[in-house]
């Protein structure tokens, strides 16, 4: 498998979590009134996209590619999973916006928990960084990277951790 590209802590924050950890467990708002644990996901892959902001110019980019090819996601049977510190209704009003067919996720209160638990808040700036993670179907942290907070990082990391897992699991 290959190994997680570097990773880099926030000013003033623990490390963000690497490969071979256990993914912190959350339940975030996926809609005002509905929830999303990272248990029930359990068996599947699973893919964490800390993003700062909504309607932010990076951010939507980010996001809209990767609503453009879910189908590759979804081809290694993986679950993506936008998170940012705004609330569900914000995230209402942008993916109907933006079109987004997958979730997206109110770290919102207690703002940023769930950022924190990963490594990847931004403590003087009140947001997330700009952070993946690729999580496997027994809640391990496979792959994770931390990009500057204003470049997107794109899909090929993604899809090159998925890749590895599922050539992982096709040996077991």
């Amino acid at each position: 498998m290959r190994t997680s590209q570097p990773t880099q802590a926030p000013p003033g924050a623990k490390p963000a979590l690497t490969p071979g950890s256990p993914a912190p467990e959350f339940t975030l708002a996926r809609s005002p009134d509905e929830s999303l644990s990272l248990g029930d996901l359990r068996g599947q892959p699973v893919v964490l996209v800390f993003y700062p902001a909504d309607w932010s110019p990076v951010c939507g980019g980010q996001l809209a590619l990767y609503n453009e090819i879910l189908e590759e996601f979804q081809r290694f049977d993986a679950r993506l999973l936008g998170i940012s510190v705004d609330g569900a209704w914000c995230h209402k009003a942008f993916a109907e916006d933006q079109n987004l067919e997958f979730d997206l996720l109110a770290d919102f209160e207690p703002k940023g928990a769930v950022a924190r638990a990963y490594g990847v808040y931004r403590e003087d700036d009140g947001v997330t960084e700009r952070a993946l993670f690729v999580i496997d179907g027994d809640g391990v942290i496979r792959w994770s990277y931390v990009s500057p907070i204003d470049v997107d990082p794109g899909a090929d990391g993604i899809l090159a951790a998925l890749e590895d897992l599922d050539e992982q699991e096709a040996t077991r």
